[in-house]
């Protein structure tokens, strides 16, 4: 074997069974996350650690009209019993089905402090109680009656539902939400009564397209209230695929304060959304200024929801307001809609509106199937108890003989010979095709179902033939085992005529009622009959004279108020800008003599101050050559030394400040760095969206952003840092808006030191060190073309080399 085989194989062995065993553990996991955690029963709604609360809760008998319980025992129990899992997170799923503001119809009726609409968390569970509400007693109705199956719990000492029977769509009636593996779900809660109306259109008409139920079923309806304005088309067709989103909005109105005042009051807030952390939010857009037509907000809630939101002015426009509070803050959410959720149990599959509805009338109908069998056994085991009983009546004197005398009188029940009691009339309330009696005289064993094969035919019809002793060997058996007991076990104070008569009316109810479910059983549409009106039952109680019945969201088109721009919005106000040398800036109420003396930080001092107003942008050109932009508003009052103006944008510490000056929307830039190298842009190219600034003058290190001037006239003056000056005409300049330039003078030394844009005819102008201001009308001496080399200055020239 070479080497390189013994190097590679083991490798490749080892590579292929580690990724073989992780594949399968995490197959394995993602399975256990989809199935057992994270994705809802399309058939009750409920996630494994929600159905298993509710099943400790009965175990418990914590029913809706009995009394509470620690919190704490209940999580206890589902662990230590169930759900094999943090106490913790069990205790807050539980909390979660207390919390009227969370989940549409409460699963549990929680006793102390289980959070709020503000984000708070519950108490701890020692402190809290809690019982079952009438709701969640709807979904565990008829678990006594074998309606589900139940399978082990996870340690196999006990046994649990693997479903509940749930009388109502609690899927849609509540909703539900989680992240498995690779899927999500997220189903908005609905409205009971429109569900069920839902339901009996598709009972009625089994091949109701989804735009039908529409009809019964409009949209979510949240617990929290608010206003849908989202389309209708959207809605159809997120309810068609199972997939889509809407638009919820807090539901408002205006309260006049007279002379004219107003203000707004939100009294509901959308779904999911905390409280605390709205206004917070809200209170952060007018520190911002974000939306300066908002003067104040104020939460003035009670046990109910109450937000204040004040203008800025009597003048503004509710409409306007709320408009732009929708569009910058949580008052208006899309509630993302994707019912993903299990078929049977085992398959995950995002269901339509109808595929939801249709799974939950199909696991009913197997519920009412499986509870008329269940009833049909016991009312059969009850049959043959009373034909026992209803034998030892009209017998009685023989039967209190063999009691009181035989020594095994169970046995001598079983085979004493009842034929004359039989002859003499017994009353037969059945036919044989329906029930079989065991009475002396009829072979149990040899009968046969004649005409009807499928017939329930009862568990003591299938009994073993018990072995006897010799003494009853050749007699044929007259009681079952279950009546010679049932006889042994009667008490004395039964042996009356009244009671007599009561056993054979109860046998005639009996078989009334069996007949009833032999029917149901073998009719379809007896069976929907019956779902039906089991669903109208549950509509009557849980409908409009349910606390919770009522419609709480409702639907209204979106009035989308004008976007109105933050300039608009702003109070047009005087101001004095002021930035000090070391970058920090702040905003004089009023326009100020520019010559007035400030105060400033230690070591610093003052470097750019102009007049402007509220409604100005300013602009900020840094040496990296990119621009970034500022409210006006926005600026620090100037009651102390300001903030820092690298703060405000994302301006790097090791990137000096250029140029401050205000935004003219109709103006044009001359930018030129240190190297020589510029171009025209105009105004509205430079003007940033984000703190992050926009990149305008293209520098390489070590060159760097030096000149930006307003553009006016129809000639450049260039000065080097070796005082040769060059004029050349604007028009040499390309305009653009973002990029490295072009070459503005030559130079063997040094670089650029000023620039300026001018009118030829008028002469070029500076100040000199003396604060007086000359002029060069001729400047034909200097004139050449772009990229030249230049002369030196005209005398008099500054000898910093500025323009000033």
């Amino acid at each position: 074997m070479s080497d390189d085989t013994h190097d590679t194989d083991p490798s490749r062995n080892l590579s292929e069974t580690l990724s073989r065993a992780i594949g399968e553990r995490y197959l394995t996991y993602a399975l256990s996350t989809i199935m057992h955690r994270a994705l809802p029963d399309a058939r009750d709604g409920l996630k494994p650690v929600h159905r298993r609360i509710l099943y400790a809760m009965r175990r418990l008998r914590l029913s809706s009209s009995g009394g509470f319980l620690k919190s704490a025992k209940i999580s206890g129990d589902t662990m230590g019993d169930f759900h094999p899992h943090g106490d913790a997170a069990i205790y807050d799923a539980m909390a979660r089905l207390a919390q009227d503001f969370t989940i549409r119809y409460p699963l549990v009726d929680g006793q102390g402090n289980f959070g709020n609409i503000d984000g708070d968390n519950p108490a701890a569970s020692r402190y809290t109680e809690a019982r079952m509400t009438i709701m969640s007693e709807a979904l565990l109705d008829g678990l006594d009656e074998n309606a589900v199956d139940f399978r082990p719990n996870y340690d196999g000492r006990l046994m649990e539902p693997s479903v509940l029977p749930a009388s109502y769509p609690n899927l849609l009636a509540n909703g539900s939400s989680g992240i498995a593996v690779g899927m999500a779900t997220n189903i908005p809660p609905h409205n009971i009564s429109e569900l069920i109306n839902a339901c009996l259109h598709l009972i009625k008409s089994p091949n109701a397209v989804d735009d039908t139920l529409l009809q019964y079923v409009p949209g979510p309806d949240f617990p929290t209230g608010g206003v849908i304005v989202e389309p209708a088309e959207n809605i159809a067709q997120a309810y068609r695929t199972g997939r889509g989103s809407i638009r919820l909005r807090a539901r408002w109105g205006v309260e006049d304060l007279g002379r004219g005042m107003w203000q707004a009051v939100v009294t509901e807030i959308p779904y999911q959304v905390q409280k605390s952390k709205l206004v917070e939010r809200i209170a952060e857009l007018i520190q911002t200024k974000k939306v300066p037509i908002l003067a104040d907000v104020r939460d003035e809630s009670a046990e109910d929801v109450r937000l204040i939101l004040e203008p800025k002015t009597k003048n503004v426009d509710p409409e306007v307001l709320m408009g732009t509070l929708f569009r910058n803050s949580d008052l208006e959410i899309r509630f993302s809609l994707n019912m993903n959720v299990l078929i049977d149990g085992v398959t995950p599959k995002v269901c339509s509106l109808k595929e939801v509805l249709r799974a939950f009338l199909d696991f009913r109908r197997d519920v009412l199937i499986r509870r008329a069998r269940h009833r049909m056994a016991k009312i059969d085991n009850r049959l043959e108890v009373l034909e026992g009983l209803i034998i030892a009546f009209l017998n009685l004197d023989r039967v209190i003989d063999i009691i009181r005398y035989d020594d095994d009188p169970k046995m001598a029940l079983m085979y004493e010979d009842w034929s004359t009691s039989h002859q003499a009339g017994i009353p037969r309330a059945m036919d044989e095709r329906d029930y079989v009696s065991p009475l002396v005289g009829v072979d149990t064993k040899a009968l046969t179902l004649q005409d009807d094969p499928d017939a329930i035919v009862p568990d003591w019809l299938a009994d073993e033939e018990q072995k006897i002793p010799r003494r009853y060997a050749g007699r044929e058996e007259g009681l079952s085992d279950v009546q010679a007991e049932a006889i042994l076990n009667m008490r004395l104070r039964s042996l009356r005529r009244l009671e007599e008569l009561e056993l054979v009316g109860e046998r005639d109810r009996l078989m009334e009622e069996r007949a009833g479910l032999v029917d149901l059983l073998e009719n379809e549409d007896q069976q929907w009959s019956r779902i039906a009106e089991q669903l109208r039952e549950v509509r009557k109680v849980f409908g409009k004279d349910h606390p919770r019945g009522m419609r709480l969201t409702t639907f209204a088109e979106a009035t989308e108020a004008e976007e109105v721009p933050l300039e608009a919005m702003i109070e047009r106000e005087p101001i004095t800008v002021v930035c000090s040398q070391m970058g920090w800036i702040r905003a004089m109420t009023g326009h100020i003599a520019l010559d007035r003396e400030l105060k400033f930080k230690d070591g610093d001092g003052p470097r750019f101050i102009f007049h402007a107003e509220t409604t100005d942008k300013l602009l900020v050109y840094g040496s990296n050559g990119r621009f970034y932009t500022l409210s006006a508003a926005n600026l620090p009052g100037g009651r102390g030394m300001g903030e820092p103006l690298r703060l405000m944008v994302d301006l790097p510490n090791d990137v000096e400040i250029v140029d401050l000056f205000i935004h003219s929307p109709e103006g044009k830039l001359l930018v030129a760095s240190d190297a020589g190298d510029g171009f025209i842009v105009a105004e509205t190219e430079v003007v940033a969206q984000t703190r992050s600034g926009k990149q305008v003058l293209n520098v390489k290190a070590p060159a760097k952003a030096l000149v930006c001037k307003k553009v006016s006239g129809d000639a450049v003056a260039v000065v080097g840092e070796n005082r040769k000056m060059l004029v050349f005409g604007l028009d040499e300049l390309p305009e653009m808006g973002r990029g490295k330039g072009v070459r503005l003078q030559k130079y063997k030394d040094g670089g650029l030191s000023d620039a300026r844009t001018f009118t030829l005819s008028e002469g070029l102008s500076w100040r000199d060190p003396a604060g007086r201001t000359r002029t060069e009308p001729d400047l034909s001496e200097w004139q050449g073309k772009r990229a030249g080399s230049g002369r030196m200055a005209p005398r008099g020239f500054p000898r910093d080399n500025k323009f000033n």
